[in-house]
């Protein structure tokens, strides 16, 4: 049977988990992460993590990878010099962007206007044109764009980007170009806005395709070296990437699209979560994945993420398909100080994995979250099972410096930098449900990464959003997730016009060229046929507004399917902004989106037993909250029965996590071993 293996890098922590679908066995192991090269980290991690499941590099047949090297590249500006060839007159396209005034107090002098990624120097504007129905206006002019691409070569461009204008109707002059430029340059990489972003809106498709070539050579280099080291190492299992919607591609297209990873962490952690809260019976749950650097709090809804066409990165727009995420800066190794309002303040500057918090022993000097939970007593004497001791002694002392200068003692101030925290996440969870319309107290709260049970109590007493459901491995869930991801593309053609006008066979058409492209990239990423699945996408929107929807459509069944788009359509825009108009329907884009399955991961259902759970009670300890002292009992997570039940305060310990379960508070352990977290009144009264 198949052993599978989910990789998952953050910006402290690598998380690795690796399941054996014959013996229905899971091993997991964190590591620090190695920014500087992360499969460093990663190789490390790999080898520990065989020697304790008493497994070889053969026996893996399939290794699935999250990687932050393409969304580093972005933030940290150090991507490739791009050059942009677009159509003549249109080279201030980057520059003209597209910005929104939010209200009538903040005008245009607070647009943050994006630096773009391909400088004007080189940017050059071939002759040619094409009108938005495909039709030629004005042939390629060869001779000039051989001479324009020679320029940017000389000037220094190691990446191209070709967006030409109504590129997406008709990709022909594209394609010339591309056929020209490599025929001269053949290693030189060239991104196509016709393959990576095939939708109307200039800017839109520009950016996301010179994104994709700025990032490109990077993200070749990381795979390369991965490969090659994987090979050293005599792995020979098939390595796929995780894309930001949390499917998976191959290495090879990986490497030609990475733009379509710049979100891979994130998703894979909100698929783990939504397959898990299903499972336990709350399909309606707020994802929280709080780590040592950042905290991302995301929406699953019907037991299904939500997702987006358009995400952010830093203040670049990103048109990709990505699983809907706010993040906010907040994680255990946040920094907290006093600025010159003299008031404590927590991130977003994070010590990282080096130093890392002052608990660590690793240099750190600055107070952070973990120091400030190690003060309160809220952490176990080391993390990783053991092989992290924590230095109480160091948190005390950088703590304890804080909150000096305030008057605050040492306790008073590692509680205040863990209330500070709590509510800047909280905010996070708010703008997830509040400003969409919905009540956070209809949610239940999946807390996961390393940081994330630890707070999951006191944010659900913020929020009221019961329960909090703790998975078995809430430490690597991101990595989980990665295992039940399926292969996963797309393909697009836009369509603009009115849904009463169009004819069926027109749409027909479209979905049959799409069907052949997405069933070719399918065959050549390994899918077997019965394994294949096509699920279709229509893009609306009321007439001339600036925005569309996305609704499912069965294009097997075409004609009722399109009669029933219209109320659809109408339902769905009065769910999300409360109201409809009178008005025409345009149809946008159609879509085609290819899944290749694989197989599915069914954790064991445990029979219930007694609520007893003293046997897994391994001492106490004094714990803090709200500036006094419980003794407070410390569990082994490894040794709770399904059915056992653990009455607040307490402290549950395990390998990749620690959970806090506060005061008034029973933490119940389900069928499938997830701590599930209520109020004690609420359970008191769900019995009487």
């Amino acid at each position: 049977m198949a052993i599978r293996l989910g990789i998952d890098v953050g910006g402290t922590f690598t998380d690795f988990l690796l399941f054996d679908e014959g013996k229905e066995t899971f091993h997991l192991h964190k590591t620090l992460s190695t920014p500087e090269d992360q499969s460093v980290g990663i190789l490390d991690g790999m080898r520990s993590l065989l020697d304790q499941a008493n497994l070889s590099a053969d026996d893996i047949r399939s290794m699935l990878h999250g990687t932050t090297v393409a969304t580093n590249i972005v933030l940290e500006a150090k991507g490739a010099r791009v050059g942009l060839l677009v159509t003549e007159n249109f080279e201030q396209v980057l520059h003209l962007a597209r910005s929104q005034t939010p209200g009538p107090l903040a005008g245009w002098i607070t647009m943050d206007k994006p630096e773009p990624l391909a400088d004007l120097e080189l940017t050059r504007g071939v002759p040619e044109r094409i009108n938005a129905q495909g039709e030629i206006l004005q042939p390629l002019d060869e001779s000039r764009a051989r001479e324009m691409a020679d320029e940017l070569v000389r000037k220094g461009a190691d990446s191209i980007t070709i967006s030409l204008l109504h590129a997406y109707a008709n990709p022909v002059h594209e394609h010339k170009l591309r056929d020209i430029i490599a025929s001269a340059y053949p290693d030189l990489p060239i991104s196509l806005s016709s393959e990576i972003l095939p939708e109307f809106r200039e800017y839109e498709r520009t950016l996301v395709t010179v994104m994709n070539a700025y990032v490109r050579p990077g993200m070749r280099r990381y795979l390369d070296n991965f490969r090659h080291k994987l090979e050293n190492e005599r792995f020979n299992s098939r390595l796929h990437i995780v894309r930001s919607d949390s499917g998976l591609m191959g290495v090879e297209r990986a490497m030609e699209s990475p733009v379509y990873t710049l979100l891979s962490g994130p998703a894979g952690g909100v698929a783990g979560a939504a397959h898990l809260s299903g499972l336990a019976g709350y399909p309606n749950a707020l994802g929280f994945d709080m780590g040592g650097t950042s905290t991302d709090v995301s929406l699953i809804q019907d037991g299904e993420p939500t997702s987006s066409r358009q995400t952010s990165l830093g203040s670049y727009p990103v048109k990709i398909p990505s699983v809907e995420v706010h993040s906010v800066g907040a994680g255990g190794g946040s920094i907290a100080h006093v600025p010159m309002t003299g008031a404590i303040r927590v991130g977003p500057e994070s010590a990282g994995a080096a130093p890392g918090p002052a608990c660590y022993g690793k240099g750190g000097t600055a107070a952070t979250v973990t120091d400030a939970n190690v003060v309160l007593g809220r952490l176990p004497e080391s993390l990783l099972g053991g092989r992290m001791p924590l230095d109480t002694k160091a948190a005390e002392d950088v703590v304890g410096a804080l909150g000096r200068p305030l008057n605050l003692d040492l306790y008073e101030t590692a509680q205040g930098i863990i209330d500070i925290v709590n509510e800047n996440m909280f905010g996070a969870l708010r703008l997830t449900t509040v400003q969409r319309g919905l009540d956070p107290r209809n949610f239940s709260l999946v807390p996961f990464g390393g940081a994330g049970p630890l707070h999951a109590n006191a944010l659900a007493m913020l929020g009221q959003c019961y329960p909090v459901i703790v998975p078995p491995t809430p430490g690597v869930l991101s990595a989980l997730g990665f295992l039940h991801s399926n292969i996963r593309h797309e393909a697009t053609q836009t369509l603009i016009q009115n849904l009463d006008d169009v004819e069926p066979n027109r749409i027909e058409q479209i979905t049959s060229q799409l069907d052949n492209k997405i069933g070719q990239w399918l065959d050549e990423e390994g899918i077997a046929p019965a394994d294949q699945a096509i699920k279709y996408e229509i893009d609306l929107r009321y007439l001339r507004q600036g925005y569309e929807l996305s609704l499912m459509f069965q294009a097997h069944d075409l004609k009722n399917s399109l009669q029933t788009l219209r109320s659809r359509f109408d339902a769905r825009h009065q769910e999300l902004y409360g109201f409809q108009v009178e008005s025409p329907v345009e149809i946008v884009n159609l879509r085609a989106i290819g899944i290749g399955q694989v197989a599915d991961i069914k954790p064991p259902k445990m029979v219930l037993e007694s609520p007893d759970a003293s046997a897994a009670m391994i001492n106490e300890r004094p714990i803090y909250f709200d500036r006094k002292s419980y003794p407070t009992a410390v569990y082994e997570r490894n040794i709770l029965k399904a059915g056992n039940e653990i009455t607040g305060p307490a402290l549950i310990s395990q390998t990749d996590s620690t959970t806090l379960v506060h005061p008034d508070h029973l933490a119940r352990i389900d069928e499938y071993l997830n701590l599930v977290i209520n109020p004690i009144t609420q359970v008191t009264q769900a019995i009487h």
